[in-house]
Order: C-alpha cells, then structure tokens, then sequence
C-alpha cells in the first residue's frame, strides 16, 4: 500500500446566513518541499493557519515520504484538524501540500475538500487548487463523455484527469498538457513522488508568491503564509510561469505566449490579509491609500471616522489621515463567537449575527459619523450596522466604500451573488442612499482604485487588472457561462447527479 488515507470524518451540512452578504473566496495553498524529517505537514499547516482567512468552511493536507502518500481532509478550521502534537508522525515527510477552502464550484461535500489525489502510471499526485475554472463545466462533460469516472464536483479534479490523460512522458510535461485546456483564475501547487510543481494562470488573477526556509522551498497564496512559517519570501511566481521543485533546485518554465499581467483588484479591496504583499504591493497601505482617495473625492463634514470591522479598519485610518477627522472604533467586532452556521436554532443564529459587530455608544453618541466599509455587495449587513449605528446615539451617519460600485458577478473563485442581487447593479444612488438609510453615500472611483494602486487611472484599452466586478470586462472567454446562456446541453445529467449526492 503506497497510499495512506485517513479515517473519514462526519459530514455536516454547510449553512450559511441568508443575510451573510460578505464575499468569500475559495481558497488558499500551501507547499513546502525539503523540510526537516517529518516537518512536511507541520510547515504547511502553520502556512495554512495563515491563510485561514482565505477559507474556513475545510482543509487538508498530504505529505509523501519514501514514495508513500499521506492524506487527510477534514471538515473545520486548521488548528482543529492539524493543531496535535502527532501530525509529524501521522504525517512524516519533508514534503507537502496543503488547503484550505470555502466552496464556490462544487459545493461544500467532503469529497470535494483538497488536495485531490489521484494514483497515475508514474505514481501519485495530489494537487491543491485555488480560483475557478470558467471552462470547467464543458471540459467535465467531454471527459465523461471520453469514459472519465468522477468522485468530487470541484473543478480541481478536472485538472487530475487531464493530467493523467495526457500521452507526453514526463509528469511536468503532463501538468503543462492540461493548463494549455483549462481557462479561468487558478494557482496551483501539486506534490508528485519527486517534484513540487507551482502553477499560476496567464493573467495572474489568483496570487502565487515562492519563498524559502533554510534550505527548503516554499509556495503559498500569500506572503502572510511565508511569516508565519519563517520563510523568505523569494519572489511571486509570475503570471503564467510553471516552477519545477526538486532535489535538482528550482526550475523556471513559461510554456505559453507571454501575455500582459492582470491580477484581481479584490485581493487588495479584501481578501488578502493586510501584512501580505501582493505583487509588490503591501496590501495595508493600498488599503490605507484607498481611504485617503475616499476622504479627497467624497469628503464630507462629520465627527468621527468609524471602520466597519475588521476590513474596513485601513480604509478608515487612510480616510481619517487625509480628511484630519478623527478616528474612533465605533464598532467592535467579536472575535470569539464563534461560527454561525453551526449554532443550534435559527433563533440562536441571528442572535449569532446580531453579536457578531456591537456598536461602541460612548463614542458615537451625539457624534456625525462616516462609516467605512471595505464594499458594498447587497447591502444587507450594511444596512443592520447603519441601524445600530443610529440606534447608539449617531446623529448623522455617512456611509463611504473604499471599492467602486460592483455591478457584475466573478466567475474566478470569489463567491458573489448573481446581477439581478448585486445592490448596486439594480438601484441608482439615490435608491441605494434611501435603503440603506443613511444621510449620504459615496464609492471609490475606479481611478480611484487604481491610483491607490500606484497607477496614474485605469487604462481602458489595456486594463492593468481584473476588475469585472466592477466594469464587467472580463479578462478570459467565459466558456460554461456562454453556454448556458446559449442554451447548450453539456451533460447537465451527469453534472446533476452529482451536486445533489
């Protein structure tokens, strides 16, 4: 037996607040190769504990030693899966890939919780994805077509079996065979017997950054992730590069024509942690440049500058410097309460939600307050804060976000509502203004955005990033959505059968 799999655990259904309008994104990686003996699966879930902002809902790992796989997947946060002091031993070896995820393609099932792995004539692999395939749904349905048995919903897995389908000899040669088919936002990080392999798309819409350990090489979504495991953060993989890792060192390969970078703008609006850096660019201080564009555009006379937590918190302090408004937390944020979607009863849950942001009355009371949030999406937890705000004593409340208006759903790995939910797609300002009852309400321009990038505006004939949520130019063809939208079968039996199982 060359493979190890740990005990299953007990699946609970994923449950989330019908009024949770807070973006998720899918996932983050991790990988380490030449740990110390046995440290593999120690390194990468320090790594992963870093990165458990990108994905709370699951999390796994497999390590490899003396040509044996080692895998567990488990539902919950990373110090509840891998916090023992025995995870060395259940998991020896010095090299392994790790992840952590919330479920956008493929729903929240155990079998769907990474890394995959797949046993192949050259031996196994396991592979951690982070993004969305846009093609996934039609590349499914050719390789069912072809005979192709599925055990997961997760497009992840479609990257397994064009791997193993592939004629060309070499296993890096099989891995660049199945990028050439697939479209989206990915970065990937696979462990094969002897090689770390790291993958990031053409255009660089999901982060990859490569650091080292002593003598052993580190891949992960985030710097933060490098920190945590006292890594040196070396450089970000580029966009569409391949790096090969093994006891040879670390080798560079850009099989596809060089195109113009475009990572997503949503990392530095939200999703990465503020410590990261993200393609040179220390995310804090976009955030904080982000807040001062806000205070020069949408100024206006107040008390207080108040963040909605914690995202909001840089925004704020960029907002508050610029505009000499003082700075107050008006909204504390509990940190110990705890997941929502696991309390007992509805009732127990929106008393979950209601706890979750308290308003601070000593310092809102009598005071005109601009309330910072990092985004708007429906509007629904904006509006209950908004509430609380007045009801502590606010006289005045200016809702300010440090994004652009989102008008279009992303297909990449971020999980956000259909158009027809999006607020601001289906209500003008003044619409938004009144049902979100506050005084006045303003965005970040998108050359806003931009300039708090360090870009002079947005370059429209070759946008600098991703940013469809915001101006609905896609970077890459999106495949499935264009036929569904055409109204074309592509094994939508198959596809069924497997979501509801």
């Amino acid at each position: 037996m060359r493979h190890q799999i740990a005990d299953p655990v007990v699946h609970h259904e994923h449950w989330r607040e019908p009024e949770d309008d807070q973006l998720r994104l899918e996932c983050g990686v991790c990988g380490v190769w030449g740990a110390e003996e046995d440290e593999g699966s120690a390194v990468v879930a320090l790594g992963l504990h870093a990165l458990q902002h990108r994905g709370q809902e699951a999390c796994g790992i497999a390590s490899i030693k003396n040509e044996r796989f080692y895998t567990e997947r488990h539902q919950g946060l990373v110090g509840e899966a891998f916090g023992g002091a025995d995870l060395m031993k259940r998991m020896p070896g010095r090299a392994a890939v790790g992840h952590t995820r919330y479920s956008t393609a493929g729903g929240s099932f155990l079998r769907n919780i990474q890394p995959m792995f797949a046993d192949l004539d050259q031996g196994g692999i396991a592979i951690a994805h982070n993004g969305n395939l846009t093609n996934f749904k039609f590349l499914h349905s050719q390789l069912v077509g072809e005979g192709a048995i599925f055990q997961s919903t997760s497009d992840s897995e479609v990257i397994l079996h064009l791997i193993a389908r592939s004629r060309k000899a070499k296993i890096v040669d099989r891995f660049i065979d199945a990028l050439a088919r697939i479209e989206g936002g990915y970065a990937l990080v696979a462990q094969t017997r002897h090689k770390m392999i790291g993958a990031r798309d053409p255009l660089g819409i999901r982060p990859l950054v490569l650091g080292q350990i002593g003598e052993a090489w580190v891949l992960a979504s985030e710097t933060c992730a490098l920190d945590m495991i006292g890594a040196t953060f070396v450089r970000d993989v580029e966009h569409g590069e391949v790096v090969v890792i093994d006891e040879n060192g670390l080798e560079s390969i850009k099989p596809f024509p060089a195109r113009a970078a475009r990572p997503c703008l949503f990392e530095y609006v939200y999703f990465s942690r503020p410590d990261s850096v993200v393609n040179g660019r220390s995310v804090y201080e976009v955030r904080k440049e982000m807040g001062r564009g806000l205070a020069r555009e949408l100024g206006v006379e107040a008390d207080i500058v108040v963040p909605v937590p914690d995202s909001g918190v840089p925004a704020a302090l960029g907002y508050a410097q610029e505009s000499g408004i003082p700075y107050e937390m008006g909204i504390i944020r509990s940190h110990y309460l705890g997941r929502t979607f696991i309390q007992p009863s509805q009732g127990a849950r929106q008393k979950g939600v209601r706890m979750k942001h308290s308003p601070n009355r000593s310092a809102l009371a009598g005071k005109r307050v601009v309330l910072i949030d990092d985004s708007i999406v429906r509007g629904t937890t904006s509006v209950k804060l908004v509430r609380a705000v007045r009801a502590a004593g606010a006289t005045e409340v200016h809702l300010r976000s440090a994004s652009p208006q989102i008008l279009y759903p992303d297909f990449y790995g971020i999980d956000m509502p259909e158009r027809a939910q999006l607020l601001a797609a289906n209500k003008t300002l003044g619409e938004m203004r009144e049902l979100l009852e506050v005084d006045s309400l303003g965005f970040l321009s998108i050359d806003g955005l931009y300039r708090a990038m360090g870009e002079t505006g947005r370059d429209n004939a070759n946008p600098q990033f991703t940013d469809h949520y915001f101006t609905g130019d896609y970077p890459t063809r999106l495949l499935d959505r264009e036929i569904e939208e055409g109204g074309r079968e592509f094994g939508a039996r198959q596809l069924s059968l497997l979501v509801s199982a």
